[in-house]
């Protein structure tokens, strides 16, 4: 697995829902309970997101260990 670009492209949408939140943390004409429902589906995402990516860590380096006990 090129993990490289895995990790590249899931920091890209990362970035994306950061900005996301940021377009609403400053918008003064909406109100509290607008910003938080929209607040939480970007956090959400963002968590799922950082857990896949320690998931797919971690099974490129099981993968990794298992060929190098075959060798």
């Amino acid at each position: 697995m090129d993990m490289q670009l895995i990790e590249k492209n899931i920091q890209e949408i990362i970035d994306s829902l950061e900005s996301e939140v940021m377009r609403i943390v400053g918008d003064e004409t909406i109100d509290k309970q607008y910003t938080n429902v929209h607040m939480k589906p970007l956090a959400s995402t963002k968590k799922i997101l950082l857990n896949a990516l320690d998931s797919i860590k971690m099974v490129d380096r099981l993968h990794k260990e298992e060929l190098e006990k075959l060798s």
